[in-house]
Order: C-alpha cells, then structure tokens, then sequence
C-alpha cells in the first residue's frame, strides 16, 4: 500500500526542524508576504534558505505557501519574491490565485504548484483543469465527504495528487474565504491578515429594537455560534488511505513545537501502524488518542469527511482552546554531565514533575532536579520567557527532546 505524505505546519525555523525531527514527510511554511498567515512569524529568506537545507539533508519537502487573493498592487512583489526563490528552489508553491498560478510558472519552471483550498476545489472538473495548466497536486475544499474525494480519485489521472486536512482548526467560511475580519476592523483574510471574528462573542438583536439584546446565552459567558470544533482524523487513518488521498495535511502555521512535535508523532505512528498491520493500528488506537488530546486544541469532530456537520459541529460554551500540557522548552544540546540546553518557552521550578517527549514515541517523566543559568549558576526557578538556561532532570536526554508539563484538571 503507497504510504501518504505526512505534511506538517511550520511557522518558524525551530518549529520546521521539529517538523523534520518529529516525522514530517513534508513541511509547509510562509514567507514574509503572500501566504494566509499573516500574523504568524514566517520565515526570512535567510530562514526559508537555512530550513530548506536542514529538510533536504534528511529527505524532507519544503512548500512555500503564497496563497493570497491577489490584487494589482501585489503583483510585482509576487515576481521579486519569487526570483529570490531561484536561489533555493522549494519542492513545490501553494498557490490560489491565478495571476500568481501565471507568474509562478513563468519565473520557477522546474517548480511543482499545489493549487490552495482556497480555491474552492470541490469536484473532478476543477482538478482536471488545474491539472491541464500544469499543476501537480490540487488541496482538497474541507467540505468534501470522503465518497466525493474517491469520486474525484476516479475521474482524475493516476500520478496527480489530492491533498486533504485531516487534523486541525476549521474555518466557519467556504473554504476559508471569508469576509467578516474585512468588515469588522478592514483585515483581509484573503490577503492573510484575518483577525478571527468567527470566534468572538455574539448576540442577537432584533431590527426594531436597537441597542436590544436578546438573551441568546449557553452560559455567563455567552455564546459562541460561529466557533466550530476542531477537525481529528487519528481514528480514521483506514478510511483516508482508501480515499486515494496523498498527502495528509495537518493545519497550524501558528502553532507552538509542542504542538507540531505532538500531533507529527502521533500521525506518522499511526500511518505507518497501518500500514504495517492492520491489527497493530486498532491495538494502539488508545495511544493515539491519548497522546492527540495532549495537544492544545478545542473539542474534535471529523468535519465534514462523514456527513454534513449539524449544530453538535460547534462549540456553543467558549472560544478558548483546552490545554492540557504546558510547553516548557525542546532541548538544544546535552552537555557530558547530561543537563540539556534550552530556550524557556513558560515558567517552571525546581522539584517540579515534567514529561519529556521524544521523536521515537516514548514519553519519560522526570523530576526538575536543578536549573542553572549560562554562567552555570543555580536558580530556583525559569521565570523569564526565552531565557536561556540548562537543566538537570535525571534522565537520557538528546537533542529536539520536548519538556512539558501536565497542567491540573
């Protein structure tokens, strides 16, 4: 059975290397302009050359997202980005658009083009057509049913590609095309710049009575209609692989190592569980489930794969994520006495219970049995975000281990 990509988020250079470490077939990331994720880091030039070395060098993909709508004004910055690309070529350009379609294949030839979600690519037809102008690979709208993915399968040629999400934020719009961050406070989400309205607080109003607020509320804090769970496809590897599905496409440019390092893991576990033998995915069915709700994140559902989502699609009591383990820091480098190096992501002490996360699926609890700053003295506890510092836990530690801490109930 052809095994799918497993492509992961990257909103900066130390998240891509944990993509890589943590089992990514593929990493997707942004430059500094053109991509949807406008309020995400993204990476330099400098980065985006350094990250693609570092993925190369251990059999890894790189695509660049330049996924806007594009208006006139965009379009000859689109050009000198994408000569600058030329110097160190990705694997592939996520586009939308197509006017950058045109100047994609005009300056980068030799490079491969997925067409974005965001252009609505609901059926067989528009596959085709974006096949014919020379694309690749086609990303799948989220609102497809997992019958009309085989469906396409069918009715598209054997070696292009079909990308889906199978895990992470939905959007409440058509294919993330949405108009209310414009409206509200004039950011584009089509031009990468979306503030996400769909999660604030809401009330009803009736025309007559202005400034009337009808009592719309699932609790003190109000309601949230438009804030809908998150997509978690973990316990349905089976049903994507016989899709014909390719690439596995997980969402969050803007989310923590932790949570790139925790849900590249447990996919790439649970794909190649599968395809090992059947009965060894069921058997750790748990594990999987276990270890994809240690991740930040709101309620799951499977979005719209089985049938069309109904009201039990939303999250009605709160726009908040749950978080269930806190990140601490990834380890740099291990010195011979065995403490570790790292950037203090959040506050921690000395005595503390963590758990250390490691590439290959173990998870080792450890105590915090000192903390000590670069010129080796000893404090009590880390309480400046991205300080520096070394720490002793007592355990086997290596290079892109994870610290994390389990938050109370």
């Amino acid at each position: 059975m052809k095994i799918p990509e497993l492509l992961i988020p990257a909103g900066s250079l130390d998240v891509l290397k944990t993509a890589v470490i943590y089992g990514a077939d593929a990493v997707y990331l942004g430059g500094e302009a053109f991509g949807l994720r406008a309020k995400a880091k993204n990476f330099s030039m400098q980065e985006i050359r350094e990250g693609i070395a570092f993925a190369h060098q251990r059999g890894v993909k790189i695509y660049i997202t330049a996924n806007i709508l594009a208006h006139n004004r965009d379009l000859a910055g689109v050009e000198v980005y994408f000569n600058e690309l030329k110097e160190c070529p990705p694997d592939a350009l996520i586009i939308s658009d197509p006017g950058v379609f045109r100047i994609a294949r005009r300056v980068l030839p030799g490079v491969d083009i997925h067409i974005s979600t965001q252009a609505n690519n609901t059926n067989y037809e528009t596959y085709r057509f974006w096949w014919e102008l020379g694309a690749k690979r086609v990303v799948s709208a989220r609102e497809l049913t997992l019958e009309e993915i085989k469906e396409i399968r069918r009715h598209i040629p054997e070696e292009m590609e079909i990308e889906s999400f199978v895990h992470g934020a939905m959007c409440i719009s058509y294919s993330g095309r949405c108009l209310l961050s414009n409206y509200f406070v004039g950011r584009d989400a089509n031009q990468g710049a979306c503030t996400h309205p769909c999660r604030w607080k809401y009330a009803v109003m009736e025309e007559s009575r202005p400034g009337e607020y009808l009592p719309v509320e699932e609790n003190e804090r109000g309601t949230f209609v438009f804030s809908s769970r998150d997509l978690c496809m973990i316990e349905h590897i089976p049903e994507l692989m016989e899709a014909g599905i390719d690439s596995f496409k997980i969402e969050g440019r803007m989310k923590t190592a932790l949570y790139v390092a925790a849900v590249a893991r447990t996919y790439r576990r649970a794909m190649d569980d599968f395809v090992k033998e059947p009965g060894l995915y069921r058997e750790n069915l748990s594990w999987y489930r276990e270890e994809i709700g240690k991740c930040t994140c709101r309620e799951f559902s499977t979005g719209f794969y089985f049938e069309r989502p109904d009201q039990n699609g939303q999250i009605y009591e709160s726009s908040t994520y749950i978080k269930n383990y806190t990140y601490l820091g990834t380890a740099e480098t291990v010195d011979e006495t065995g403490r570790c190096r790292i950037e203090q992501k959040n506050k921690f002490t000395v005595g503390e219970k963590i758990e250390v996360m490691k590439p290959d699926g173990r998870n080792l609890e450890a105590d915090v049995l000192g903390i000590f700053d670069e010129e080796g003295r000893s404090q009590e506890s880390a309480p400046h975000a991205r300080q520096v510092i070394w720490v002793d836990l007592g355990v086997d530690l290596a290079p892109y281990d994870i610290l994390r801490r389990k938050e109370e109930e």
